[in-house]
């Protein structure tokens, strides 16, 4: 299935999730839609999602799809310095990385970076799931893996996950 674009370009493969909403990045303390994760009722601090996505198109789509669940996506990533940056200025509180990343950084390092400046622990998304990849992402301690392809529920499915776990208090 394809879906055109303002200027008339069709994306194969791409599929729209409906209606789109553009997401908030204001990171006010009103209800959110949807509170059923059970970690939060309102958006704030424990809400705040990372995406590092190079793809825009499939960035956006997760943006859209978190945001319409009531999760503040603080933005996207394409790089490792890009999701420095963003991890600097909007303490998220999860991020969902996308292990293959172009350029010369992956996903997997960055996460690593980010769990090591910031504390920030990831959902690892990637059709990448063998045993090697799962030891080379031990040191960001992932809290959740998504396999590729899959659908915008599961990721919402994925991210309250992977909330949940966090906020549980450790032993």
């Amino acid at each position: 299935m394809s879906a055109s674009m303002q200027n008339g370009t069709k994306l194969a493969g791409f599929q729209p999730i409906g209606p789109v909403a553009a997401p908030s990045r204001t990171g006010s303390a009103a209800a959110a839609p949807d509170d059923r994760s059970g970690i939060a009722t309102r958006t704030g601090a424990a809400r705040r999602i990372l995406i590092v996505e190079d793809d825009y198109l499939v960035g956006a789509q997760m943006e859209t799809s978190l945001a319409q669940a009531g999760f503040d996506v603080v933005g996207q990533a394409s790089s490792l310095e890009e999701a420095l940056e963003l991890a600097a200025s909007s303490d998220p509180a999860l991020e969902v990385v996308d292990i293959r990343l172009a350029g010369r950084r992956d996903g997997i390092e960055t996460a690593i970076e980010l769990h090591r400046r910031h504390g920030v622990r990831s959902v690892f998304a990637t059709a990448h799931l063998g045993p090697d990849v799962r030891a080379r992402a031990a040191p960001a301690h992932p809290v959740g893996w998504l396999a590729k392809p899959y659908s915008m529920p599961a990721l919402v499915q994925a991210v309250r996950r992977a909330l949940r776990e966090l906020a549980q208090p450790k032993s």
